[in-house]
């Protein structure tokens, strides 16, 4: 058997690693990377002698996926958590603390708020239960739309906006309720009569295990680990370029004839692949919008007064460039031992191309300067590394699932061929990792 994995980020090394388990040494997989490296927006480098990750630092640690694949692959030893410190939300000129009791920034409670709006807003959200609540059961707005109106401008800019800026690098009203917050959701579509009972129906219950983990040295451990069990033959540099039906499989250029394809691709490289065969699905695929995003990691000396606060998330309508930072070295207690402080400045929301417009030497300096200005304190890096991540974020859009259950209904009837990545059902590391699986036993299960 000959199997293709398009796409060599996390999603297509799980699916990789998992056809390896499933089907056998005599099996070949190849793995296609149009990149000159595997991981996709996971990447790891060494700043002053140290690795650091410059894409996705941290996963949700409630989630099985990659607790589970580090102990499969004997690294689990890797696992770290965060400290437990929690971040600030820059507004108005000032650091304020993350609320509270909120899902995804939507208060639970006017309370969760108090400090970050002003009283005419807690009164908005004092008042919301004793309002008439429109939600029409298994349809979908964006989460600005729902939120502004429920509890205000001011709410949406500094408490929304800011958490949704470091998932999707996405706004408020780029976010569907649907797909990013599906237990909201089903709270409005079980009859919640206000937004604030739904929020707070949605919310997880207590809990102590830590929300995030990590990778002591970072995400390339994971990547490089999965490569070697999965046994791929991984071709670098090279892009596929058309996906065809054949009698017996498909042919992929520049690959040949395999038996099954996993399409592990962002949504637009999906959509030109299956343009020859799903011209339906490749219209679907191709409608999913992209976020840019760039992170300035900035190695400073130990000393740096920073705050106690593992990051910065900055409200929209700011006069700064940033749109957070992560302490790193206050967030994770690895990291709080090295002999540098490290921090991440992160640009980039959808629909604002600017930043990766700037040259290296433009961002670095923006990310000095409102690192100053949030911690008030004088900047002097050791040394400063740029990663720009060009489309790296697909943005759920309002009806997302209903789009994304019609890619996969507009391509049932290709046996052979399995869709993984960000934009089906998550874009975290989890989520990745679990379409990866899902995508693999697909294939096992036609190949069987």
């Amino acid at each position: 058997m000959r199997v293709a994995i398009v796409g060599g980020g996390i999603s297509g090394l799980v699916a990789a690693y998992r056809l390896r388990r499933a089907l056998g040494e005599s099996a070949e997989l190849v793995l296609l990377e149009r990149r000159d490296r595997v991981g996709g927006i996971l990447r790891t480098v060494d700043i002053e002698g140290d690795p650091v990750d410059l894409g996705a630092e941290a996963f949700v640690g409630r989630r099985p996926e990659i607790p589970e694949l580090m102990r499969e692959l004997g690294i689990e030893d890797q696992l770290v958590h965060p400290a437990g410190k929690r971040p600030l939300v820059w507004s108005e000129g000032a650091g304020h603390r993350l609320p509270e009791r909120t899902l995804m920034g939507i208060p639970a409670a006017a309370e969760s708020v108090a400090g970050l709006v002003d009283t005419a807003t807690l009164a908005l959200i004092e008042d919301e239960p004793n309002r008439p609540l429109t939600w029409v059961p298994g349809g979908d707005l964006s989460v600005g739309e729902l939120v502004r109106d429920r509890f205000g401008e001011k709410v949406v800019r500094r408490s929304v906006d800011p958490l949704l800026g470091g998932v999707y690098a996405g706004l408020a009203d780029s976010i569907g309720v649907r797909a990013a917050l599906p237990t909201l959701a089903a709270a409005l579509d079980r009859g919640a009569q206000s937004l604030t009972q739904a929020v707070s129906e949605a919310l997880p219950p207590p809990s102590t295990t830590p929300v995030f983990g990590g990778i002591r040295d970072g995400y390339r451990v994971l990547l490089e680990a999965l490569r070697t069990a999965a046994d791929v033959k991984a071709e670098t540099g090279t892009a596929a370029t058309r996906l065809t039906r054949t009698a017996s499989g498909w042919h992929l250029d520049p690959v040949g004839d395999v038996d099954a394809v996993i399409l592990a691709t962002p949504a637009p490289v999906t959509a030109e692949l299956l343009r020859d065969t799903a011209p339906e699905a490749a219209d679907l695929a191709g409608g999913i919008e992209l976020a840019s995003s760039a992170v300035v990691a900035l190695a400073l000396p130990a000393d740096t007064a920073l705050p106690d606060n593992s990051g910065i998330l900055v409200a929209t309508g700011e006069p700064l460039r940033a749109k957070a930072f992560t302490l790193s070295s206050r967030k994770w207690p690895h990291l709080a031992a090295r002999d540098v402080a490290l921090v991440r400045a992160s640009f980039g929301r959808f629909g604002d191309p600017t930043p990766l417009s700037w040259s290296d030497e433009d961002l670095i300096t923006a990310a000095v300067e409102d690192l100053t200005t949030v911690t008030n304190t004088e900047i002097r890096p050791l040394r400063a590394v740029v990663q720009r991540w060009p489309g790296g974020l697909p943005q759920y859009a309002p009806g997302h699932t209903t789009r994304i259950a019609d890619l996969r209904s507009a391509t049932a009837h290709l046996p052979g061929l399995a869709l993984a990545g960000a934009y089906l059902d998550g874009v975290g590391v989890p989520a990745c990792a679990a379409s990866g699986t899902k995508a693999a036993a697909t294939i096992t299960a036609h190949l069987a």
